[in-house]
């Protein structure tokens, strides 16, 4: 309890996430553990930036960069718009699928939002959406980008709990993809709803050319998807193949991207890579202190025994605990934090790690967009140039439609389990 007073106080002064991580360990360490040096956790911190897949962090984070300043989004959206924008609420429906397709190439929320947001917001205004609509829809839509494959949340989990990251990624298509199919029918609700009309349906020839000019972005998922469960490489190597096949994209075919832009390219990717780190470092340290002090029997022994034989029930309980934690931190932290703390209950039950890491990974995809501190919500903030009230005015449609998808995957765990166990 003095440890969370503790962080929480540091939080609510405003201090980086990587202090209160940080104070809370050593707090530990001082106060109850007095006889261990400090270099211990230095070393578990080091240690937290060791595995080899975090290597793929920094490269997905790139990648996404370099498409970003590129044209790539730009081409995705005009796919989707040719071929769904003549629905019922096609506008919506296309944000919500380019979102689903910029996840597909880029692996980040964050990044999703600024690609889609801007420019789809002023056309979604302009066909007589409101504002507050509009920017939940994207700031929603732009979390599948979580689960769909790259995803920088399940490399954190991987590594976290040794599960497989390539498990990880195939079995997050299907609840990605379920979450794009419950946000469309709400989309198309909403525009029946409001009474605004459909836009004229794209001919063929119109459709074929923005196939054409779409066809090499869409080819990131399979080279990451198809590279790792052909052999061809591991996780890490299909970030590595990523970074070059974006290049070659931006800066030989499409020319988007000049060699002048490549420093301010990098200089981001190392700014949102030193954040991520630090916040494993410390998260690794925090989570071997409160291992070695035994906080996760303190907290879950009691219950472990009834746990184990209600898989179902403590698929809830460690729903419900990343729900909550992903709304305050950020959901690295979290995901660091919470996994040693049930990882002795999941062990007990049996249950399939690749669940358990979707569904994790879910969890932190609504947290990227729930007040009070999802980042999502203050990337719409910057972007759009919005008060944070205004943001987060319509979010609670879409993160019911969430929780729904949340129930749904507990209720059917093949929804991630089935794509794995054909490739497997």
């Amino acid at each position: 309890m003095w440890i969370l007073l503790v962080m929480v106080g540091l939080l609510l002064l405003g201090v980086p996430m990587m202090v209160p991580l940080s104070v809370g360990t050593f707090f530990l360490l001082f106060s109850d553990f007095p006889f261990l040096k400090p270099e211990l956790v230095i070393q578990q911190m080091i240690g937290g930036l060791q595995p080899v897949v975090l290597t793929a962090v920094p490269m997905f984070i790139l990648a996404a960069d370099i498409m970003l300043k590129g044209s790539t989004a730009q081409r995705l959206l005009d796919l989707v718009e040719r071929f769904v924008g003549h629905w019922r609420g096609g506008l919506p429906v296309t944000t919500a699928l380019g979102c689903t397709l910029f996840g597909a190439v880029s692996g980040s929320t964050q990044a999703t939002v600024v690609a889609m947001g801007r420019p789809l917001r002023p056309r979604l205004l302009e066909a007589g959406y409101s504002d507050k609509f509009t920017i939940a829809l994207i700031i929603n839509a732009s979390d599948i980008a979580l689960l769909i494959p790259p995803s920088i949340g399940m490399i954190i989990y991987g590594v976290a709990t040794g599960t497989s990251v390539g498990d990880l990624f195939i079995a997050g298509i299907g609840p990605g993809l379920m979450i794009l199919v419950l946000f469309s029918l709400y989309c198309m609700w909403k525009s029946w709803k409001l009474g605004i009309a459909p836009q004229p349906k794209a001919d063929w020839p119109a459709r074929l050319k923005a196939l054409k000019r779409a066809s090499l972005p869409a080819g990131f998922p399979v080279i990451i998807i198809g590279g790792i469960y052909s052999g061809m490489f591991s996780p890490t190597e299909a970030a590595t193949v990523s970074v070059i096949y974006a290049l070659i994209l931006e800066m030989l075919i499409y020319r988007g991207v000049t060699l002048k832009d490549l420093p301010s390219v990098a200089f981001s990717t190392g700014l949102i890579t030193a954040v991520v780190f630090i916040l494993v470092a410390a998260g690794a340290g925090f989570s071997w202190m409160i291992s070695f002090a035994k906080i996760p029997d303190a907290i879950l022994g009691g219950y472990i025994p009834y746990l184990s034989e209600h898989a179902l029930a403590l698929l809830a309980v460690i729903a419900a605990a990343y729900f909550v934690g992903c709304m305050f931190v950020d959901p690295i932290v979290v995901i660091l934090i919470l996994a040693p703390v049930f990882a002795p209950a999941v062990d007990a039950a049996g249950l399939d790690p690749v669940l358990v890491g979707t569904l994790v990974t879910l969890q932190a995809a609504i947290g990227s967009a729930t007040p009070p501190f999802g980042c999502d919500i203050f990337t719409a903030v910057a972007v759009f140039r919005k008060p944070y009230m205004e943001v987060i005015r319509g979010t609670p449609p879409f993160i019911a439609l969430l929780l729904l998808a949340t129930v749904l995957l507990m209720l059917f765990p093949q929804i991630a389990l089935f794509l794995p166990s054909l490739a497997n």
